[in-house]
């Protein structure tokens, strides 16, 4: 039987009395965060949230709006952003680095107790920071801002041990069978279905026909290796294979890995950094060929952010910048099973 409690209209006092002990330890953690970022000589900037080109993840939907200038003439098609990246690499092109961004986004169909599709993103970035660097900050803020020990689904995390670093090379051999996942990808670093399928076979993972690379990639990723990280101390997982790139740029000493992590605790996945891609022109295919997989799996979608792309030619200096998921983070403080519980209002349901 469902609580009764869980029943109530989100402003229900009763309902509000549940959450609150969860929601006065997310006010401090903002405060917290601010304090550690400013310490740290980063600036905290806003930037727009409703903008030309809402990111530009294949897979990830957007909210569309539109705008009219003096409610006349013909309408501008605008996008509730799904990450303040685009816009926060403009300033950083402005000379206004190193900074941080506690940012509203909006991720359309995404919803679970890990999931809203309204929620808060942390990314800050900065210039002249390695990878390595990134990663010793980021296992630094978090220490600073969760308890030694965090839960989560029955998963336990001690915050005290060292990080684990760990390439995604590494991980699929370890936990996929003895996988080579970058013995996968063709002459153009792009990935090979075909070896794919037959080294998961060789691997006792059965492919799927109709699997792509990036399909089957992600399966065995969710599969077999997800579970197995941030369990009993935190990882970073590293150096993804080039057709995962994003805007990254790809490793100088292996090719066919670019330079990126996501960072595991208590069995979610908490954040996802990049060495920045300051190169316009392989910027520029790389948004091609995803607004042309964009169109071709789902019909529809937005044009590439050609002011992006000026500014990233105008000159980008070598940065590494990383987007944390803040209300992930404030339920791992506050101990609580949902991100709903971390959230003032806004419950949004979800199967199960």
């Amino acid at each position: 039987m469902p609580d009764p409690a869980n029943l109530l209209p989100d402003w229900h006092p009763d309902r509000l009395a549940a959450r609150l002990p969860a929601l006065r330890r997310r006010a401090r953690l903002l405060a917290e965060t601010r304090a550690f970022f400013t310490g740290r000589g980063y600036m905290e900037v806003e930037t727009p949230a409703l903008v030309p080109a809402p990111g530009m993840e294949v897979h990830l939907a957007a909210f569309r709006s539109e705008f009219r200038p003096m409610l006349e003439g013909e309408a501008m098609p605008l996008w509730l952003r799904t990450s303040p990246e685009l816009a926060i690499k403009r300033l950083l092109v402005a000379g206004c680095g190193p900074v941080f961004e506690i940012a509203r986004v909006w991720r359309n169909g995404e919803v679970s107790p890990r999931h809203a599709p309204e929620f808060t993103m942390l990314e800050w970035y900065r210039p002249g920071a390695s990878l390595s660097a990134l990663m010793d900050e980021t296992e630094d803020y978090v220490r600073a801002m969760l308890p030694p020990r965090v839960a989560s689904a029955g998963v336990e995390t001690d915050l005290s041990q060292p990080f684990e670093r760990l390439s995604v090379a590494d991980a699929f051999r370890r936990h996929a069978g003895g996988l080579d996942i970058l013995a996968t990808l063709g002459p153009d670093g792009q990935g090979d279905a075909h070896a794919l399928h037959e080294a998961a076979g060789a691997s006792g993972i059965a492919p799927r026909p109709a699997e792509n690379w990036e399909d089957l990639f992600f399966r065995i990723l969710l599969e077999r290796v997800e579970p197995q990280l941030g369990r009993d101390r935190g990882t970073f997982l590293t150096h993804w294979p080039a057709p995962q790139a994003a805007l990254a740029r790809r490793d100088p000493a292996e090719p066919r890995a670019a330079l990126r992590f996501e960072l595991f605790v208590a069995g979610l996945e908490l954040a996802n950094a990049f060495d920045e891609l300051t190169d316009a022109e392989e910027q520029a295919e790389r948004f091609a060929r995803d607004v042309a997989e964009r169109q071709r799996l789902y019909g529809e979608g937005w044009p590439v952010d050609a002011d992006f792309l000026a500014a990233l030619r105008h000159g980008m200096p070598a940065t590494s910048g990383i987007a944390l998921g803040f209300d992930r983070l404030a339920m791992l403080a506050a101990g609580a099973a949902s991100v709903a519980d971390t959230l003032w209002l806004g419950r949004w349901p979800y199967p199960g």
